[in-house]
């Protein structure tokens, strides 16, 4: 499988004494997708938050072989991009300037942008055909148009590790299929190594080349989408019955009524 650029061993995590994720391990080797998966309340996004640094946790995280916590701050956000859901946008702030910010850690405390950063945020803005909105306040565009932006900002880091956090959660099926093709070719064309989490299954097994499947905080089943993605699995851990229906690129879920 190749490298880890991410290991998780025995993960834990209470918030306000409520046990949330539960003592999980899982791997991600480097330029793979792996997609986290389960019910509303399963840990997946606290998963995430945990790998990104945004937690206390116990056990232990390792990105590409260094320990998360011997990472100082600046270093993390070099290796690691986060694109969270609904993130905080400052009021009035510009498309050029937000994906700006993704060039934070290289540029000195009380320093200011070096024309590399700026060409740095050119380039993606390219990358993403991005350059019309250059100028436009974030606030004025689409969903797809801010997701592809807040992309951007994550990809100005230069970092090797993408942590995607319900990335399509907010938009219409075109644009959600827009945002999914511009990550996997991303990931084909710069070698990033993807960890998500999604709730569209049928969606996330298209794109994931493993999935993991969390239910009450624990691990309840791991492997490819078609391994995971079962009429059983589902059945049990989301409470529905389901049909799973083979598709070009991954088993196809689709709900049936009792």
């Amino acid at each position: 499988m190749g490298v880890h650029m991410i290991k998780i061993e025995d993960l834990t995590v209470r918030l306000d004494n409520a046990l949330i994720v539960d003592h999980i391990s899982l791997d991600v080797a480097d330029g793979e997708w792996v997609t986290v998966i389960g019910p509303n309340g399963a840990g997946k996004s606290t998963v995430l938050r945990a790998v990104a640094g945004l937690l206390p946790f116990d056990g232990t995280i390792r990105l590409d072989g260094r320990p998360l916590g011997d990472l100082p701050r600046r270093e993390r956000a070099k290796a690691l991009a986060v694109v969270v859901q609904n993130p905080v946008v400052p009021p009035a702030m510009t498309v050029f300037d937000y994906v700006l910010l993704g060039r934070t850690p290289y540029i000195a405390p009380l320093g200011r942008e070096s024309a590399a950063d700026l060409a740095a945020v050119e380039a993606e803005l390219t990358a993403l055909d991005l350059v019309p909105f250059a100028g436009r306040r974030l606030d004025t565009l689409s969903g797809g148009e801010r997701q592809r932006v807040f992309l951007a900002r994550a990809l100005a880091q230069g970092a090797r590790i993408l942590l995607l956090d319900e990335p399509t959660s907010a938009l219409d099926i075109g644009h959600q299929q827009e945002v999914l093709e511009l990550v996997d070719d991303l990931r084909a064309s710069r070698g990033l190594t993807v960890l998500a989490t999604m709730h569209d299954l049928s969606t996330a097994g298209e794109y994931a080349d493993r999935m993991v499947l969390l239910s009450g905080g624990r691990v309840a089943a791991a492997g490819t989408p078609s391994e995971v993605l079962t009429e059983a699995n589902l059945a049990e851990h989301y409470r529905v019955r389901v049909r799973v229906i083979p598709g070009d690129h991954g088993p196809l879920v689709v709900a049936v009524r009792s």
